[in-house]
């Protein structure tokens, strides 16, 4: 694109922006004649996918703003539309941060403008109640305005159609067709009513469901901590906690209300390093059974229990941890169907799910296709997202597996016993399953396909000194799994280590799954098998590490 050019595509833009704010932003650019700036912004247009739209708030087809709402709803109008769902319902919710709400009242104009029934949230709530509310509506599709756990700056669009799942291809392609087809925000009638806003009868039907995931007449005694991480689940949690009758968490204030800036936290992430230290702090003054935590948009749980052997006294449990605990738990309260995960998530529910004789299926990252597993009952990713009542909320739900997740506490409580606890028996049965994840954040996505790039060429006969035995790579499609970018080693050797390695879909990061699984024949061998773990997890992140050029 030359000069020339690259202004003319920016004083376009400007011209039919409906966004005062941005519309000074890029009118400062154009007045600073910021081309570097500008180029970053107009050199491409933000690509919708099986996530949807995600990206930095800004001016510009690169940037998520109004302008770019307002064509992707479009868009999605248009599709459904050529599926013959005229007149049917789109419901739409929002989380709090910057430009949310505005987002979402752009989507209602747009599909009321286009012949389409729309409905929006009544305020800022969790996901999984959007989620819920699609089904529960009878909707024919959903829209949720939420960049989940990512930075202050950045927000995203997510599309779920009837069914109550996050789409997957070919619509994913099918809907971006259609936004591309949009060459004029003045060729999209955005009518300034005509849409419904919803009360809070959606919202008490999902916590009537909520309940439907606790055994009646079990323990509630098991006392929490709980962060809200900035975003909107303090609300929901606790009425859905205080109707299950367990004892109030106790709330880390300085992250219990809506924030959009996140000021106590670099990224707002459980996950993340630090973002749980305030959690800990009260934990430690309160002397709680568990620690509970929401990402900002309340669809991933985070768990921590307590730990004398390390600083604070406090440890996050792993994805993968929480995963097999909660699929212990169904198994002992009796749940019949699939169990399911995505490929980078811990093969130890494959091996929980074979000795209860439940069913049990892989599949590629994302809720989006872990919710479309035929007879699913439980389905869990290793990034701290749990499908814990299926028949309600086809996605990742934060709220009902904080309620499991408590619910087990209790009863374990009752037995003299904690998480921990079922943590080692769950060793002792299946194997010590150690996992860990290199996760490398990058400002040029370049590093990401230079990496994939160098593993593909050069791929490691061996890290940690175990021989790969086997290098898949994945964006030729496996036998039971359709085309993604990722790869994946096995490693020869008594511990079955395994490695996927891919680019994340919702972040600037490449992400590396690790496993090791080391045997254990009784709880007397737990110490030096968790060190054995630990050592080779080390060892092959750094191995891999060299491979990538990273």
């Amino acid at each position: 694109m030359t000069q020339d050019d690259l202004l003319a595509r920016a004083q376009a833009w400007l011209a039919e922006d409906p966004d005062q704010e941005t519309r000074d932003e890029l009118a400062a650019l154009l007045d600073r004649n910021a081309t570097d700036e500008l180029a970053a912004r107009f050199g491409g247009t933000l690509q919708f996918g099986t996530a949807g739209l995600r990206g930095e708030l800004g001016a510009g087809p690169m940037r998520m703003n109004r302008s770019v709402v307002i064509r992707a709803a479009a868009g999605l109008a248009a599709y459904l539309k050529a599926k013959g769902e005229t007149g049917g319902l789109v419901v739409i919710g929002y989380d709090a941060r910057y430009k949310s709400a505005d987002f979402a009242r752009d989507t209602a104009a747009v599909m009321t403008g286009a012949g389409l029934r729309a409905a929006l949230l009544p305020r800022p709530l969790p996901t999984p109640v959007l989620a819920y509310a699609i089904r529960h509506l009878g909707a024919v599709a959903g829209v949720e305005v939420t960049a989940s756990h990512n930075p202050p700056r950045d927000n995203g669009y997510k599309v779920y159609l009837g069914d109550g799942s996050q789409i997957v291809p070919p619509a994913d392609a099918e809907i971006a067709a259609e936004i591309a087809a949009v060459r004029s925000l003045d060729d999209v009638p955005r009518p300034t009513e005509g849409w419904e806003t919803l009360g809070d009868e959606v919202l008490d039907a999902y916590l009537e469901r909520t309940d439907a995931v606790l055994t009646p007449g079990s323990p509630r005694t098991a006392r929490t901590v709980y962060t809200a991480m900035h975003g909107v689940g303090k609300e929901v949690l606790t009425a859905a906690f205080g109707r299950a009758g367990f004892p109030p968490p106790a709330l880390v204030a300085e992250q219990a209300d809506p924030d959009p800036a996140f000021p106590t936290v670099a990224f707002p992430n459980p996950e993340e390093p630090g973002a749980m230290d305030l959690a800990f702090e009260a934990a430690r003054a309160v002397d709680p059974d568990i620690v509970i935590a929401n990402d900002p948009d309340a669809d991933r749980c985070a768990v921590a229990v307590p730990d004398a052997s390390v600083d604070g006294g406090w440890r996050m449990l792993r994805g993968d941890e929480v995963g097999a605990l909660l699929a212990a738990h169904l198994v002992h309260k009796g749940a019949t169907g699939v169990f399911a995960e995505s490929i980078v998530s811990s093969s130890l529910l494959g091996r929980i799910a074979e000795a209860a004789g439940v069913g049990y299926e892989e599949t590629l990252t994302g809720f989006k296709w872990i919710a479309r597993v035929d007879g699913l009952r439980y389905g869990y990713e290793e990034a701290l997202g749990y499908c814990v009542d299926p028949e309600g909320v086809r996605d990742k739900d934060g709220i009902t597996a904080a309620l499991l997740v408590t619910e087990l506490a209790s009863v374990l409580k009752e037995q003299g016993r904690t998480l921990t606890d079922l943590l080692d028996d769950l060793a002792v049965a299946h194997g010590l399953h150690a996992t860990d994840q290199l996760s490398v954040r990058v400002e040029d996505l370049g590093i990401i396909a230079n990496a994939m790039a160098a593993l593909r060429e050069r791929p490691p006969v061996s890290l940690a000194g175990l021989t790969v035995v086997s290098a898949e790579d994945l964006t030729k499609g496996t036998e039971t799994l359709p085309p993604t970018d990722g790869l994946r080693y096995h490693l020869e050797g008594d511990y079955k280590a395994r490695v996927i390695v891919r680019p994340s879909g919702t972040e600037p990061k490449l992400k590396c799954y690790l496993e090791v699984v080391v045997p254990v024949a009784d709880a007397s061998e737990l110490a030096a098998a968790r060190a054995t773990g630990a050592g080779l997890l080390a060892a092959i992140k750094r191995d891999l590490s060299e491979a990538a050029g990273l």
